[in-house]
This record gives structure tokens, sequence and C-alpha cells, in this order.
């Protein structure tokens, strides 16, 4: 299944950093920004992490939640956010649903060696829970500053 601008985003409801839960509904009445990432405490997944966590505070001026979300457990999110003083909420996708429902589990090529794992993507999904902005394939130089004009042009 793969998701584009105008559908619907699925629902779910997913363990978070903290010992917390996160669901779509929760998010209804907010712009959010739901990030996914291969994995914690790796280089370019910190960058994008501390890049969100540095303009946190533009993103909820502009009325945004940012979501970050990946198949490490919430405990390694806890430790990753610690380790690195992150503001993002991570949510722990471990069993893969819902990197299955937007579409972002694929086969990867590294090194002439193919595995399946989780492509770097961004959604940002407006206040009734439509998607309204796809970016897959991500390169993390420049992305944040590219959603966040995104979210205050929405």
């Amino acid at each position: 299944m793969s998701i584009d601008v105008g559908d619907k985003a699925p629902n779910f409801s997913l363990p978070t950093d903290s010992g917390g839960k996160l669901a779509l509904k929760d998010l209804k009445g907010r712009k959010t920004v739901l990030y996914f990432y291969p994995k914690d405490d790796t280089p370019g997944c910190t960058t994008e992490a501390l890049g969100f966590t540095e303009a946190i505070g533009k993103f909820s001026r502009a009325g945004a939640v940012v979501v970050g979300v990946s198949k490490d457990s919430p405990t390694k999110h806890d430790k990753f956010k610690d380790k690195h003083g992150l503001k993002v909420v991570l949510v722990s996708d471990e069993n893969g649903s819902l990197c299955e429902d937007f579409g972002v589990w694929v086969e990867k090529n590294m090194y002439g060696r193919k595995f399946l794992g989780i492509e770097r993507s961004t959604f940002l999904i407006d206040e009734k829970g439509v998607v309204r902005h796809v970016w897959r394939r991500v390169k993390v130089k420049g992305h944040v500053d590219a959603v966040l004009e995104a979210v205050k042009d929405l």
C-alpha cells in the first residue's frame, strides 16, 4: 500500500517514547508532520531528528506537531531522545504495520545487497487527517526547512 496526497491518513495506535501511546485520533485538529526514519542513533537519522528538534518551536508556532516513526522499541527511543536531547515524539512501530500502511517498508539496495527497510519519508497531514504533502527518499540536508515551509503554507 502507498499513501498519496489527498488520501486519508491510516488509523493507528502505537506506543511512544516515555511509556506513552499515540493514535491518529489524538492528532485531529492539528497539523502533523509524520516522518519515518530507518533506525535510532544512526548518523542520518540523528541529524534529521536534531533538525526537527531545533525547529520544534517554529513547527509549534505554525500549529504543527512533529512525530518520528521507526521500528525501534520504546526503550531504544528513550535512550535516543535522552542521548541527543530530542524534543520530538517518537512512535515505535515494531511490527511494521504503520510502515506498511504508508508504503515506506521497501526493498533497499546497499553495496549490491538487497534487503527490506524503512525508506526515509515524511508526510504532512492536515487537521482533518488528510495527507497534504509527501516527501519520499528524503535527503536530510534542507529537509526540515522544506517541511516547515509546507506547514506554513497549509
